[in-house]
């Protein structure tokens, strides 16, 4: 894979973004080397409310969504990847610049570019939905889904029940995440 990558003049480690692909894409934005800068609640909250007001002012529709102090992952519609690109491009500064104003930690770098992936049918949507729900359980923060404030699991309940919820985890589980159904 990296000989390929190599090959096609791509950077090893940063898959490019395909653009000007309409649909449904999982979005995931790291810290740089993974370090946990939103640990306190307070900007964990803060940084859900910067992203998803973001993306909602960019005309973007995010479908699931969850917050980790060290990344977080939302599932979102677009006609274009280019948008999320220059959209996250000016969130990541004006949140760096902000934190690291807070936490008095001037010229910090806080993000490390992003990561998307194409939702390819119904099968990869919803078990993408599962997968950013237990996130918070697999990174060892809570043990159950529904203890995670920052996460979209509680207005998923809230709307559909949790019967309805506890159906589509067993209908479409993250056991083998990424694989058979995201062919």
């Amino acid at each position: 894979m990296l000989q390929e990558r190599r090959a096609r003049g791509f950077p090893l480690h940063a898959p490019p973004h395909f653009r000007g692909v309409s649909g449904e894409y999982l979005i995931t934005a790291a810290c740089y080397e993974h370090r946990p800068i939103f640990q306190d609640p307070g900007d964990l909250s803060w940084l859900a409310d910067e992203v998803l007001s973001g993306f909602i002012e960019a005309g973007l529709t995010y479908r699931g969504w969850v917050f980790l102090p060290n990344h977080y992952h939302v599932l979102l519609k677009t006609k274009d990847l280019s948008i999320v690109s220059e959209v996250l491009r000016l969130l990541h500064s004006r949140i760096a610049t902000t934190i690291n104003g807070r936490q008095r930690q001037r010229g910090r770098r806080i993000w490390y570019r992003f990561s998307d992936r194409f939702i390819r049918s119904e099968r990869h949507h919803w078990a993408s939905v599962n997968y950013l729900h237990y996130n918070p359980i697999k990174h060892g923060y809570v043990d159950q889904m529904t203890m995670w404030p920052w996460s979209s699991i509680h207005e998923y309940v809230e709307e559909h029940g949790k019967e309805w919820f506890l159906q589509t985890w067993r209908a479409y589980p993250i056991k083998g995440y990424g694989k058979e159904w995201d062919l």
